[in-house]
């Protein structure tokens, strides 16, 4: 697609208006927003780190819990020149008094899950644009609580899905709304990743060296290895569905209208720790998660997506994306591509690179330098960008709280599903039946993303 092209598409966004209250939205841009962050553990600091690069970021306070992920993000400032930020500190409740007393523009929450809906609601009754980590919450009335509050409010909330912005996605998704896999039929993604070094470790490192959890652990392992204890289903939902949603127009002309989940049999972890630490106490737990989980979903354009989940057994990473139309089919697994009448050889795989190249979207094209050296490959910088700008033009976020909610609700309606017996779920319609009329508006403008 070249620049003119791209200019023509991007008015399509300007039909695709926010489904929240746009008079509520702030109406006057800022040169300089003021920033807080709520969690500064690991991925928390990797946003501040994008944050602190920025000219029109700046970042006046930041809450945590732990004074180890404090001290390691006085440093990035130090290390920046940048002026310390006021610190909040004490107990789960900190933040509250960060919201009362700072004058903020925007927060990032990066803290363990269980926190996430609570946190995002208060900052959003405080007049605060939310831009928050995965999950969006652990009930289906949470994430009902999100769209409500972001509704009344007229506060965007913006789940900070990072996978939606990686190059080879954004490619595709370039491919199909040039319309050249066909017509949509199948897509797949997940989250498959082997974190059994990050379940557990030696309460010292964030990666390995020990079997250790919970109090004893240290970072991920303090708090989500207990989620692989106490729920079977999939847990993490969005890195996968996130694309997908871009792919297929959900909420934007189509939604999701049915779910069924299914679990293997959980025998992952206890094979690690009974095989690496035999004898350690932690070799009796007995883990409710099922190592890999698939969701099957319908939607209302006759399309299916399908999503794993699969982090307890050896693997190497992927989100084992497919995207199957009428005209071809792009998996990112085998960096694989066939378009019929196009590909080299019939019936053979094409090498995805030279598609991807071709196809490069419009926005990597342009903030390339800007996004190399960023994390996750540079696709970190897209989604802070997004949320930046975003924030800063007082305009709704692109990954706005339906699209939010929608990738992540995914994570009680698997738990539920699997739980009575792989019962096909309705998936609700966060939107309400605004789908219908709402325009896709993901990377159409450069302005905000």
């Amino acid at each position: 697609m070249d620049r003119r092209n791209f200019l023509k598409t991007s008015s399509i966004a300007a039909v695709g208006t926010s489904m929240l209250d746009s008079n509520k939205l702030f109406a006057k841009e800022k040169s300089v927003i003021r920033l807080g962050f709520i969690g500064v553990g690991m991925r928390g600091r990797n946003h501040v780190a994008i944050a602190l690069e920025r000219n029109d970021v700046e970042v006046v306070a930041i809450c945590d819990t732990q004074e180890d992920s404090l001290v390691l993000c006085r440093k990035q400032f130090i290390n920046s020149k940048k002026n310390a930020p006021k610190e909040y500190t004490g107990g789960v409740d900190a933040y509250k008094r960060m919201l009362d007393k700072e004058k903020l523009d925007a927060v990032i929450i990066a803290t363990p899950w269980q926190f996430h809906h609570s946190q995002a609601i208060d900052s959003m009754k405080s007049g605060v644009y939310v831009g928050c980590e995965v999950i969006a919450g652990l009930t289906l009335e949470e994430h009902w609580d999100l769209v409500k509050t972001s509704e009344s409010t007229g506060i965007p909330y913006m789940c900070l899905e990072n996978v939606a912005y990686r190059r080879d996605v954004m490619a595709v998704l370039n491919m199909v709304r040039q319309g050249l896999l066909g017509e949509l039929v199948h897509l797949e993604g997940g989250y498959q990743h082997d974190l059994r070094e990050v379940l557990f470790n030696n309460g010292k490192q964030p990666y390995g060296g020990g079997f250790e959890f919970g109090e004893k652990g240290y970072s991920e392992a303090q708090w989500r290895t207990q989620f692989n204890i106490d729920y079977d289903g999939d847990l993490y939902p969005t890195h996968g569905l996130g694309p997908l949603l871009n792919y297929a127009n959900i909420n934007h002309g189509n939604r999701i209208t049915n779910i069924v989940s299914f679990s293997t049999k959980a025998v992952g972890l206890s094979n690690y720790l009974k095989t690496k630490a035999p004898g350690h106490p932690n070799t009796k737990i007995n883990f409710k998660n099922g190592d890999v989980t698939t969701s099957l979903m319908s939607c209302a354009n006759g399309e299916v997506l399908e999503i794993k989940h699969d982090v307890h057994l050896p693997r190497p990473y992927s989100i084992g994306l497919r995207v199957q139309g009428t005209n071809g089919i792009w998996m990112d697994v085998n960096n694989g591509m066939y378009i019929e009448g196009q590909s080299a050889k019939s019936h053979q795989w094409d090498k995805a690179d030279e598609w991807i190249k071709k196809y490069d979207h419009p926005l990597w094209k342009r903030y390339e330098d800007k996004a190399t050296g960023a994390g996750h490959g540079g696709m970190d910088w897209f989604v802070d960008n997004a949320f930046f700008e975003s924030v800063k033009k007082g305009v709704q976020t692109p990954i706005d709280v339906y699209d939010s909610v929608t990738m992540s609700a995914l994570f009680p309606l698997s738990i539920q599903s699997i739980k009575e017996g792989n019962k096909t779920l309705e998936f609700p319609d966060f939107t309400s039946g605004k789908w219908k009329i709402q325009k896709p508006k993901f990377a159409l403008d450069d302005s905000v993303f």
